[in-house]
C-alpha cells in the first residue's frame, strides 16, 4: 500500500510508520517538529495541519513522492485534563484545531488525490465514550472526530472509500508513563498494537468496515 501518515513523530505515529514500512508498505510521514536540517526521505513538515493551504501544501508534497495513496491515517491530536467549569473556552477551541480541524484540513487536501477504493484511518479516544472527570474538551473534540468519520464514511460511499477510527485508552508513551507516574500502565494499550489495528483497517482485509468506531483499549490479553 501507498500511505500518507499524519502525526508521524510523535510515540504513537513513529510505531505506526514504523510498523508499516517493516511490513513493506511505502509510508510519506507528515512530521509536525520542523527538522533542524534535511529530511529523511519519506518525511515532510507539515506545518500547521490545522490551516487548509498549509495542509494541501504539506498533502501535495507528500503525495508528489509517494504516488496516488490507497490509504491515509491521521494521527495529529492533543489532551489536556481540565474540569469543564472555570476552563476557558479557548481550550475548548485548541482541543478542537488540534483534534477535530487537523483532521478535516488534512482530508480535504488528501482526499481528492486517493484513489477509489482507498481507506482512511482517524484516531478517536476510547475515554471519550463516556467520557469522565476532567476529559470535557478532549472527550468532545474526539466525539467530534468519530462522527467525522461516520459521516465522512457516508458521503465517500460513491468512490468506495472507507472510513474508521479506532479508539483507544491511555497510550503508553514515556510521555504518559511519566504524566501519571503513580498509575499502573498494564492496562494501557501499546503503540504498537494501535499500529497493527490501523494497519488491518486500511488493508483491503478490512473492505467490509465502514464508517466503525473501534476500541482498541485493552492491554495485551
Amino acid at each position: 500500500m501507498r500511505v500518507l501518515v499524519s502525526g508521524a513523530d510523535g510515540a504513537l505515529g513513529s510505531a505506526v510508520v514504523g510498523h508499516l514500512r517493516a511490513k513493506g508498505h511505502r509510508v510519506a510521514a507528515l512530521m509536525g517538529v520542523p527538522a533542524a536540517g534535511a529530511r529523511d526521505e519519506g518525511e515532510f513538515d507539515a506545518g500547521n495541519l490545522a490551516d487548509e493551504e498549509a495542509a494541501s501544501r504539506s498533502v501535495g508534497r507528500a503525495v508528489e513522492w509517494l504516488g496516488t495513496p490507497d490509504s491515509a491515517i491521521l494521527l495529529v491530536g492533543g489532551f489536556v485534563w481540565t474540569e469543564v467549569l472555570g476552563t476557558p473556552l479557548e481550550t475548548w477551541r485548541r482541543m478542537f484545531e488540534i483534534n477535530v480541524a487537523t483532521a478535516v484540513a488534512t482530508l480535504g487536501a488528501a482526499i481528492p488525490l486517493m484513489a477509489d477504493g482507498g481507506a482512511v484511518a482517524l484516531i478517536g479516544a476510547n475515554s471519550a465514550q463516556p467520557a469522565g472527570l476532567g476529559f470535557g474538551p478532549y472527550g468532545a473534540a474526539k466525539s467530534g472526530v468519530a462522527r467525522l468519520a461516520e459521516t465522512l464514511a457516508a458521503e465517500l460511499k460513491g468512490r468506495h472509500i472507507r472510513v474508521n477510527a479506532v479508539l483507544p485508552s491511555v497510550i503508553d508513551t514515556p510521555a504518559n508513563r511519566a504524566d501519571m507516574p503513580d498509575v499502573d500502565p498494564a492496562s494501557w494499550t501499546s503503540p504498537q498494537a494501535i499500529a497493527e489495528a490501523l494497519e488491518f483497517l486500511v488493508s483491503p482485509a478490512a473492505r467490509a468496515i465502514n464508517g466503525a468506531c473501534v476500541p482498541v483499549a485493552n492491554a495485551t490479553l
